[in-house]
């Protein structure tokens, strides 16, 4: 197929720069509710996505043929688009910056390929782990149990010179129980995504770990005060502290945010956290669900320091945006499918690790709590935000006390970033069996250590 697109470039003709990006997916969900089988679903794929720069617009086309007649229909398409889109606009000719484009195959580490193990194997596994969770507890009203698996192959050829094949494995796993006592409700998920194989999927917990987990903790939150609203000192685990720097903080410093008006504009080289704060978004990191090794404009990811030691430092570009501020591209164009374009998105998004143990970081708070897990949340443009936390542990005098449920943390992100006093020397990524959803999905992560900070905890008054 390289060749193919190859082959093609010369279509491009009488325009600043074309794009061919050749996508096969094959995706794969098993899901079984109450015993019941939900969804259970088997695609493969497969389309090319054609985009053109003329002087000041861009077009689009996308074909799920491939013969290159098809191609060139495509490319003629996105042409004629380009050219019509930039019409009338009175703005200067759109410029891409200048980077050393990704050549050659680009894979990440896979241990146990997901192709080594049948559908019906897979399937097998959620039956079993199903069975198991709703015969767990007397309590549990409904379960659920989801095995999803997206593995991709990519190949991108621009005019300027990128020639790539890139390979990419992400499976997630999740675990859901619905639980009462009679009187009250509870919820409890435990989920993981990564980037990777069959193996890594369950390094860290086997599927019975899963049970034992969300079973354990809907009894103990079922047994569980709820808390009084206040404002407080609070320690949020790296889940949380992954889905702050991506929620409240990484889309506000994406850079076609930033230029339509994000609270960062015009901010950088400002402090904006506290100098315990480092934040970053990275494309090769390891097993994390959001790894990515070339973005969709062809484009070697690396990590970006946005916040460094509490000073705004970067954005996140695609090629254009970083020509328009004067700065590298970092890797950050991505599109979910062939007929999507690339547009500015996070990979893996979090705060570097510190240097206090948690227990320490624990023992100096007079009256406070630890928050762990999440139950999702919103954020706006302004950095505002609330969570939900599935698990919240009363600290007082440097002790962890009763368990607490129905905890929802709010502030102003960069606010509670200034206030962070303590970091801890460990990081996990957690936030891996999600997606972010700006106008197209995108698999990501985020993650970090835990952090200790001030913020609104909100709870039955």
């Amino acid at each position: 197929m390289i060749n193919i697109l190859k082959n093609v470039l010369s279509e491009f003709d009488g325009i600043d720069y074309g794009e061919l990006r050749y996508h096969e997916r094959i995706s794969n969900v098993i899901s079984i509710r109450k015993g019941e089988l939900e969804t259970i679903a088997s695609n493969n794929y497969s389309g090319v996505g054609v985009r053109t720069l003329y002087q000041s617009g861009w077009g689009f086309s996308s074909t799920s043929r491939t013969d290159i007649s098809e191609i060139k229909q495509a490319i003629s398409d996105a042409i004629a688009s380009a050219k019509v889109s930039s019409q009338g606009k009175k703005n200067k000719s759109i410029k891409l910056a200048k980077v050393n484009l990704a050549q050659g195959k680009f894979q990440p580490t896979i241990n146990d390929a997901l192709t080594n193990h049948t559908f019906e194997e897979k399937l097998e596994l959620v039956k079993k782990t199903e069975e198991k969770l709703k015969n767990a507890s007397s309590i549990i009203q409904s379960s659920s149990v989801v095995y999803r698996e997206m593995l991709d192959k990519k190949i991108i050829v621009t005019t300027d010179g990128a020639a790539c094949e890139v390979i990419d494995s992400k499976p997630e796993f999740r675990v859901f129980v619905f639980a009462s006592n009679g009187k009250e409700y509870v919820e409890s998920i435990e989920a993981v995504g990564i980037t990777g194989g069959w193996a890594d999927l369950f390094q860290e917990k086997k599927p019975d770990d899963f049970i034992d987990i969300v079973v354990r903790r809907a009894e103990a939150l079922l047994k569980a005060e709820y808390p009084k609203g206040e404002r407080s000192a609070v320690i949020l685990d790296p889940s949380l502290v992954g889905l702050i720097s991506h929620e409240a903080i990484g889309h506000t410093v994406e850079a076609d945010f930033v230029l339509s008006g994000a609270i960062t504009k015009g901010k950088i080289g400002t402090r904006v956290g506290s100098d315990l704060v480092t934040l970053f978004d990275s494309g090769a990191e390891g097993s994390a669900g959001g790894t990515l090794l070339v973005d969709d404009e062809g484009v070697i990811t690396k990590k970006i320091i946005i916040i460094d030691k509490g000073i705004l430092k970067s954005y996140l570009h695609n090629r254009e945006t970083a020509a328009e501020f004067g700065v590298e591209p970092t890797g950050n164009a991505r599109a979910f499918e062939y007929s999507d374009e690339p547009i500015i998105r996070m990979r893996n998004t979090g705060i570097e690790r510190g240097k206090q143990s948690l227990d320490e970081i624990i023992a100096g708070v007079k009256q406070g709590y630890l928050l762990k897990g999440t139950k999702g949340g919103q954020a706006d443009a302004n950095a505002e935000f609330m969570f939900a936390a599935q698990e919240a542990y009363r600290i007082t005098d440097g002790k962890l006390g009763a368990l607490l449920r129905g905890v929802t943390i709010s502030g102003q992100a960069f606010d509670v970033l200034k206030s962070v006093d303590a970091v801890s020397d460990d990081f996990k990524w957690d936030m891996g069996s999600g997606y972010c959803g700006k106008w197209q999905y995108a698999k990501v992560d985020g993650g970090g250590p835990y952090i200790r900070c001030n913020a609104i905890i909100g709870g039955r008054q």
